[in-house]
């Protein structure tokens, strides 16, 4: 991967496919994933767009020195937009990575040319969810991730073998339990931007999976009836909360559609 200092923090990425033609896309990731979850959609975009994936603070090979916002990561993604030389791009992002798009579609919407959600909400946590999620993230720091591995990877990958993941996971907190907090933090005090959805008006495409374990399909509706362009809603059936990875055929046929429609 490579890095780019962008607010005092060293980003990691990776650029792939043609720098002329196409359009950028830029891939954000949710909460402990990482640039790699979207491996499926680098193999179907790059040869005609060019697609950027990076760790965001406190995952993979980017490490957060302190308490962030989803306003933070937002000037992150625009800072590495200014970084490459980028003017203007898609923004893909799927559940954290929503939050933070919708939110540099807010300050920055100059440099947004459109939006992909995927898994995403403009909303907060339901305080039922939030309660579970709060035992969780102690017992991660109390005793590692082991313990809550498999009813992370449910939550977020669905029924499966997440082996890879759980490593991944194992490498982050004997690297730094804590950091994990700063994300936690980021993701359960966030701010509500449902009632300024109406201020980003670039074209959306909003993907959710049925079978979405975190976020009901109700509140990703209610994001795309908010916002102020023009928005497409492609359900994925039996698709989960990382739906781009565990049902990447139709992910990518919706996505590569809708860059077409921009034409």
């Amino acid at each position: 991967m490579d890095i780019a200092s962008i607010n005092g923090v060293n980003l990691a990425f990776t650029d792939s496919g043609p720098v002329d033609g196409g359009r950028t896309v830029v891939f954000s990731h949710g909460l402990l994933m990482d640039h790699e979850m979207f491996e499926p959609q680098i193999a179907a975009l790059a040869g005609q767009h060019r697609v950027i994936t990076w760790d965001e603070r406190a995952h993979g090979e980017t490490r957060a020195p302190g308490p962030f916002s989803y306003w933070d990561s937002a000037r992150d993604l625009t800072g590495l937009l200014d970084h490459l030389g980028v003017d203007t791009a898609v923004l893909a992002g799927m559940s954290q990575g929503g939050f933070l798009s919708l939110r540099a579609a807010l300050a920055s919407p100059e440099r947004i040319e459109a939006l992909v959600l995927m898994g995403s909400q403009a909303g907060l946590e339901d305080p039922e969810k939030q309660a579970s999620y709060e035992v969780l993230h102690q017992v991660w720091l109390d005793q590692g991730p082991e313990p809550v591995q498999e009813i992370v990877a449910g939550i977020i990958l669905g029924e499966g073998e997440w082996a890879s993941w759980y490593a991944k996971w194992a490498t982050w907190a004997e690297r730094d339990r804590n950091e994990f907090t700063h994300a936690f933090r980021c993701l359960s005090d966030r701010d509500d931007v449902t009632e300024r959805l109406g201020e980003i008006t670039c074209p959306t495409l909003v993907i959710h999976g049925t079978a979405d374990a975190a976020i009901p399909m109700e509140r990703a509706r209610e994001m795309a009836d908010g916002l102020g362009g023009s928005t497409a809603f492609v359900e994925i059936d039996g698709g989960t909360h990382a739906c781009n990875l565990t049902h990447p055929g139709p992910v990518n046929e919706a996505i590569l559609a809708f860059l077409t429609s921009l034409d």
